[in-house]
């Protein structure tokens, strides 16, 4: 069984198509870069396999079962880390790993092995408002690993890390995925991080999915890496929104 399928999904918002027609699978255990520049529909489709927003026609499926009638069922199996996760500044990193725990009905020692995986020991007893920002998104990670998730959204997770900090985040995603037990959906602008988190890259544009595939195969001799691949497939819009980052 897949553990994610979409199919033939659309979504407009007033005049604008935002998702025109995505189908794909992924399997389970696998971790895929939805890549795309902005406003390519990479965020919407994304929310859209969260349960954050419906299709306006398709399907989606987390292992098998729909959104519709499934949510509880399907919160329980997903965790995901927005790119601008807020806590309360007031409270430290363990008790804000408690309280998010307890909506799981999980104890103390589930905590401590997050704050282990993480790399938070010595930080555990510090305010959220006193912390790092890649600290932070060490934190916003362990949150939404805390029910053992099997599927993973990550939304551009190390935007405006510094290279040390960004290093360390990907030190645990490779455990995660050492592990074989984690699906993963990773969205970012930073080429690298998909290359070496990802098997696999699906590079979006206008709603619709340019190339979709293992890194090696969609290489070509007019593009040799994954920057060049971006850039000759999306080269139009970078050209329009200056902004895009890589």
């Amino acid at each position: 069984m897949y553990q994610i399928e979409v199919k033939d999904i659309y979504k407009s918002f007033k005049d604008v198509h935002a998702v025109r027609g995505i189908s794909f699978a992924i399997r389970p255990g696998e971790f895929v870069a939805l890549l795309g520049p902005n406003g390519a529909g990479k965020t919407t489709t994304v929310e859209m396999m969260e349960g954050l927003k419906n299709p306006d026609s398709g399907e989606i499926l987390l292992q098998g079962k729909s959104w519709l009638k499934n949510e509880k069922d399907l919160r329980s199996i997903i965790g995901l880390s927005l790119q601008e996760t807020r806590f309360s500044e007031k409270l430290t990193i363990f008790e804000t790993l408690c309280l998010f725990g307890s909506f799981f009905r999980l104890g103390e020692k589930r905590v401590n092995e997050i704050i282990e995986l993480t790399g938070l020991e010595s930080k555990q007893k510090s305010m959220v408002g006193t912390l790092s920002g890649g600290q932070r998104q060490r934190l916003a990670l362990g949150v939404a690993l805390l029910n053992t998730p099997q599927i993973l959204f990550l939304d551009e997770p190390t935007t405006g890390l510094d290279p040390h900090s960004r290093l360390d985040l990907w030190k645990i995603l490779k455990q995660l995925k050492d592990s074989e037990k984690t699906t993963l959906i990773l969205t970012t602008h930073y080429m690298e991080e998909a290359e070496s988190l990802c098997d696999r890259i699906i590079i979006i544009d206008e709603g619709k999915i340019l190339k979709d595939g293992k890194l090696e195969d969609l290489l070509d001799e007019d593009s040799r890496n994954l920057d060049e691949l971006f850039i000759n497939l999306t080269g139009k819009a970078l050209r329009e929104n200056g902004n895009v980052v890589l």
